[in-house]
């Protein structure tokens, strides 16, 4: 009996392909590992990314007014900065009739933004140029979609709060929301972004291509040529790191917080000014935690380049090396040869 041999369809891969596709792409959780660590040393304080959360309340505020009616949203500071604000209806809880909100430093959407663009720029067979062009469209649809998001309490608030006012749990369907778009929303928005960008250009068949053409493509490897600029970061990477010591050792905010800190517990004293002081040391610490942050990315950035392969599969590094090489080799034969003429002379 004679056996038939089906052909495997145009454009599907092995289980070999598929593992080594699989390994290609292990360094991308570990990338979005090390960027999540880095994120979160950077805003360990309140309000690092205050700029942000200033522009995107003030978007809100304004468009709350316009869409739903002046008077319906109110600016004012919060932490000293114009981050808050407060939504305005009759029959809202309290003796204000309000909801005051702030966009805090995790609800600026740069969190979803750095997620994004990890993705994508470790995304491989597309070209550089393109994955720029991505994660700059990307990041203003995240902008876009972030604003949206924070529209969208206003109405929610006041269809509940009509069926039941002037009664606190009547705000509950509001914070489901933020929780819920907050908790998984957002992820599955990122993720389905990406991936049909990814699928718009070429999509795995591009990747697999990718890496058979090139099994590395990319290395990391110690700096070697030494320029201005290069010195320059480094020199500003070392005040970062000077700075977060003396946000801590020198900043008399700070001492006088964790003093009046140590007085509390000490005392196991609680109140308001307890309260505050551990805030002005939490920020104090936090500071410090995030220039540190920013000084080891500097210097890492700075230490260490990211090569890629010529044409010919040479590595620039290894090439640079053999230079090196050559021409102090060449100034041993010359320096060499100066000495033989000299003691030629001489006899």
């Amino acid at each position: 009996m004679a056996a038939t041999a089906t052909a495997r369809p145009d454009g599907d891969m092995t289980w070999r392909e598929v593992g080594e596709l699989g390994l290609r792409y292990g360094r991308i959780p570990l990338a979005l590992v090390i960027v999540e660590a880095f994120y979160w040393f950077l805003t360990l304080p309140s309000d690092t990314l205050a700029p942000i959360q200033v522009t995107e309340a003030w978007i809100w505020n304004e468009l709350t007014n316009i869409i739903y009616g002046e008077g319906t949203a109110v600016l004012s500071h919060h932490n000293g900065w114009l981050t808050r604000v407060d939504l305005l209806h009759q029959n809202f809880p309290g003796p204000y009739d309000s909801v005051g909100l702030y966009v805090s430093d995790e609800c600026a959407g740069v969190h979803e933004m750095i997620f994004l663009s990890t993705l994508v720029m470790m995304t491989d067979g597309v070209p550089q140029r393109t994955k720029l062009k991505a994660v700059g469209v990307m990041c203003a649809i995240v902008y876009l979609l972030n604003i949206l998001r924070l529209l969208v309490f206003y109405p929610i608030a006041v269809d509940s709060c009509m069926e039941s006012p002037n009664v606190q749990a009547c705000l509950t369907p509001m914070w489901q929301f933020h929780e819920q778009v907050y908790t998984w929303g957002f992820l599955v928005v990122l993720v389905l972004m990406w991936l049909g960008w990814f699928l718009r250009f070429g999509g795995p068949a591009r990747t697999l291509a990718a890496s058979k053409e090139d099994k590395s493509p990319w290395r990391f490897n110690r700096r070697r040529i030494w320029q201005t600029k290069h010195k320059v970061m480094l020199v500003g990477a070392l005040l970062l790191f000077v700075s977060a010591l003396a946000n801590i050792s020198t900043n008399q905010e700070a001492i006088d917080a964790r003093d009046t800190l140590a007085f509390c517990e000490f005392s196991t004293q609680l109140s308001s000014e307890c309260g505050d002081a551990e805030q002005r040391w939490d920020d104090a610490i936090g500071y410090a935690w995030s220039l540190s942050a920013l000084g080891l990315a500097v210097c890492c950035g700075t230490l260490v380049v990211v090569e890629r392969p010529d044409e010919d599969g040479t590595w620039p590094s290894d090439e640079n090396y053999s230079i090196e090489n050559e021409e102090a080799s060449e100034k041993g034969s010359r320096s060499g040869s100066n000495t033989s003429d000299v003691q030629s002379e001489e006899e």
